[in-house]
């Protein structure tokens, strides 16, 4: 699994609003020239955001976008799923999905392992705890 480009905007981004005072609006313009994401794609990328339930927008002279919880409960699965969906290792590992060689599938077992493993791994630091590690 390799994450997308947009993916990674979405990471850089809540984290740039991880950063600022807590309810301030920041500006598009700001995250794009901060982070280096183009402006159009970025805004693409934040309608995953506030569909997620992420962030929060508002329009006019004194809006911009910012998180719509604290930087302490955003998880970096949280963001992924908001622009990539469900992580699944390999499609027998959708939700939902039903695939003719469960339940005794040993490539399945073994895979879904290692997703649970590497969802542990990515639910365990918040925004807040990758800042303090800069």
């Amino acid at each position: 699994m390799q994450i997308t480009r947009q993916t990674e905007y979405a990471i850089r981004t809540m984290l740039e609003l991880a950063q600022a005072p807590r309810g301030e609006f920041i500006s598009t313009r700001f995250i794009s020239e901060q982070q280096d994401i183009p402006e159009d794609f970025l805004k693409k990328t934040l309608k995953l955001l506030v569909l997620a339930g992420l962030i929060n927008t508002q329009r006019g002279v004194k809006g911009g976008i910012m998180l719509a919880r604290p930087a302490g409960e955003i998880t970096l699965v949280d963001i992924i799923e908001a622009v990539e969906g469900n992580i699944a290792l390999n499609v027998c590992l959708v939700p939902g999905y039903n695939c003719p060689n469960q339940p005794g599938c040993p490539v399945s077992r073994n895979l879904a392992r290692a997703q649970q493993a590497m969802l542990k791994e990515l639910r365990k630091e918040t925004l807040e705890d990758m800042l303090k590690e800069q």
